[in-house]
């Protein structure tokens, strides 16, 4: 079996700051870090390796600095890691990273044998658009597994598997075939710790780095600022709010007393919540 997992390293959103004038991110001196909503893909992927064996690939797009996130994946537990950087594609959308990325898994599976399940994280923190694993599974025409919570059952001999997907009102359950592409929620599971092994492993490996060329991009229009239609027009921190937090004083500390003060002053400051609330009540 071989599993892809597709990462991004990304500013620490933690520390990033926007320019007072210009509106714009000030990157300098921001640490990056592994996109954290991927590292549940690559733990989820470690797990069905473990279990069920055979490799897992860990792909990246970006500078070359880029390399440190996919060392960190090696230290994992990754069985290699491959990264595609070239000029190219500097100022790529989600349009056109997905392309790249789509052609340098038409390369990774020339080379180490086609994926059967290509794990994405559910989006990024600097761009949360949740559009690059999607756009993947559309290029390379698979099937896609979006917003899975847990992983039901896996059967590889029969080629299926069986996920709980999060979707608006309740949980889908879901059964497909392999191959396909997964992105997969936060909070699914927990980041194992690297075992020294795996850390010798990975100081010592070398990371497989790929050009547009190396990769078989030949189409550079859709790359980079070219193959990028989206404009972002503004980039602006959110205002500080204007009103001030208030305390609602109650004389009885039960718990009734509470939310009946609580309920009210939402009401008193929403009455359209309070008549929707009413209509939803049993017997209205």
């Amino acid at each position: 079996m071989h599993i892809v997992v597709c990462v991004k390293q990304v500013p620490d959103s933690g520390q990033i700051r926007v320019h007072p004038v210009t509106n714009t991110i000030m990157r300098q001196g921001v640490p990056t870090i592994i996109n954290p909503y991927d590292l549940f893909s690559l733990e989820e992927a470690l797990r069905l390796r473990d279990k069920h064996g055979g490799e897992v690939t860990v792909v990246t797009m970006g500078p070359p600095m880029a390399d440190q996130a996919l060392r960190k994946c090696l230290t994992f537990g990754a069985d290699r890691a491959v990264l595609l950087t070239d000029r190219f594609f500097a100022g790529s959308d989600t349009l056109a990273t997905s392309y790249a990325l789509g052609q340098l898994i038409e390369k990774v599976s020339a080379t180490w044998g086609a994926p059967d399940i290509i794990f994405c994280g559910k989006q990024t923190i600097d761009g949360d658009t949740a559009q690059v694993g999607p756009g993947i599974a559309k290029r390379l025409n698979l099937l896609q597994l979006t917003y899975v919570q847990k992983i039901e059952d896996f059967d590889f001999d029969k080629k299926e598997i069986t996920v709980h997907r999060r979707a608006e009102g309740g949980i889908q359950v879901l059964k497909t075939k392999l191959p396909c592409l997964v992105t997969m929620l936060e909070g699914t599971n927990e980041m194992r710790r690297g075992t020294m092994a795996d850390a010798l492993r990975a100081a010592r490996a070398g990371i497989i780095t790929w050009s547009a060329a190396d990769a078989g991009i030949t189409n550079l229009a859709l790359c980079g600022l070219k193959g990028s239609p989206t404009i972002v027009k503004k980039v602006f921190a959110p205002p500080a709010r204007a009103e001030k937090a208030f305390q609602i004083e109650v004389a009885d500390k039960s718990y009734e007393d509470i939310c009946d003060a609580l309920l009210g002053e939402v009401y008193k400051r929403q009455p359209a919540l309070e008549q929707d609330m009413v209509k939803m009540a049993p017997g209205y």
